[in-house]
């Protein structure tokens, strides 16, 4: 039987192996695993390809949302940490690590619904509760998430953060690489929060993360915050973190960043035989398109960390595609606000049933960059067979 993996890691490192097997031996060559040479490198590179004044390489993509939180925290408030009157608007529709990050940060999250057709935030329901007494009073910052890979509505977020003096942490974990307009995502916020988790676009070889920024203020204390909270770690300033990342993974991340364009395209050459297969079958959404968001499409790929198809048989369509040997996967069954860590530590404003609407129909389809052309017209057809097409 054929099998078609979500992503092939296996098939990944063989194309890039001459670059990753030199990178690991210079590690084991200089033996620097704590702050080696990689770390500033790398954060020099990914800072120069996102045209920011500074990237900081921490533990993980979770650890960049809590510190970038905690530093504003400090920044704004001269405290180490909010507290449950400040309050930061995001989705429910994500990983738990966007939610978990305020919890930990001290703040209450508020779950506004999202948009149907990108399953990103409903920026319009960001102004109606901002518009709100309470909304008012207590917001302190927006965290957007670019889920999938698409893009948040940028626009409509900075001008609501400039308009309400708001912080602005950008969820790329799943995105890096793609664009708003002119930027790339994690460099139109306040912080950028990535994550390099082995599936991701750029992925290391276990936990790694990054959070970009262009206030150097914030790159400060983010660089104590890594380091136990100090300049000196015999002498602390801040409540801080082991949250650093191993020279190792800065290694790995450097020699793949090269390819993270030529990846980028290859996930989107498979979205896109996959939109062209899929796009006549009655009751199968399947991933908006730039150009069916905006006219202003230049610039703003969905970069397809996964490609997410949305019918009211996804249960089923499932089941028939492991029989048939393809992997799907359900990114998320349940919505943030319905989780067990929330109750009584959150808000809620208005109904969040397209979250829950979208947790019950997504399904993710594998979608690699070097995924195979008759993998990806073996997975087109077998759903099109599961629909009668």
């Amino acid at each position: 039987m054929n099998q078609v993996p979500m992503l092939d890691l296996c098939t990944e490192y063989q194309y890039m192996k001459q670059d990753i097997d030199a990178a690991l031996q210079r590690c084991l060559a200089h033996q620097k695993w704590i702050f080696g040479p990689e770390i500033e490198a790398f954060e020099k590179a990914v800072a120069a390809y996102l045209s920011v004044s500074d990237c900081v390489a921490v533990s993980s993509g979770t650890e960049a949302l809590v510190l970038s939180l905690r530093a504003l925290a400090i920044e704004r408030k001269g405290t180490e940490y909010f507290t449950g009157d400040d309050e930061i608007i995001t989705t429910p529709f994500t990983f738990t690590a966007t939610g978990d990050a305020i919890l930990r940060s001290g703040a209450t999250p508020v779950f506004v619904d999202i948009d149907p057709r990108t399953y990103n935030i409903d920026t319009g329901r960001i102004r109606d509760y901002l518009s709100s007494p309470q909304g008012k009073a207590r917001v302190a910052g927006i965290i957007p998430v670019h889920l999938y890979g698409q893009p948040a509505d940028m626009d409509a977020i900075g001008q609501i953060a400039a308009e309400h003096d708001l912080f602005v942490v950008e969820d790329v974990a799943q995105a890096f690489g793609a664009t708003w307009k002119t930027g790339k995502l994690g460099s139109l916020g306040t912080t950028g929060a990535f994550s390099f988790f082995p599936s991701k676009n750029l992925g290391s070889f276990g936990d790694a993360g990054m959070i970009a920024t262009n206030e150097k203020n914030l790159a400060a204390l983010l660089r104590m915050l890594i380091k136990h909270g100090g300049r000196d770690k015999y002498n602390v300033d801040h409540i801080g973190y082991n949250g650093r990342m191993d020279t190792l993974q800065a290694a790995v991340l450097l020699a793949k960043l090269r390819y993270i364009d030529e990846f980028n395209a290859g996930r989107e050459r498979v979205a896109a035989f996959y939109t062209k297969e899929l796009s006549d079958i009655e009751g199968l959404f399947l991933p908006v398109r730039p150009d069916e968001r905006t006219a202003d499409a230049a610039g703003m790929p969905h970069v397809f960390h996964q490609y997410t198809i949305r019918t009211a048989s996804r249960d089923a369509l499932q089941a028939y595609l492991t029989e048939e040997g393809i992997s799907s996967m359900v990114y998320y069954p349940v919505p943030l606000h319905n989780m067990a860590v929330f109750k009584g530590r959150m808000q809620c404003y208005g109904t969040l049933s397209h979250a829950e609407q979208a947790a019950q129909e997504v399904l993710s389809l594998p979608v690699g960059p070097l995924q195979r052309e008759e993998d990806s017209f073996f997975v087109a057809q077998r759903v099109k067979r599961f629909f009668g097409r």
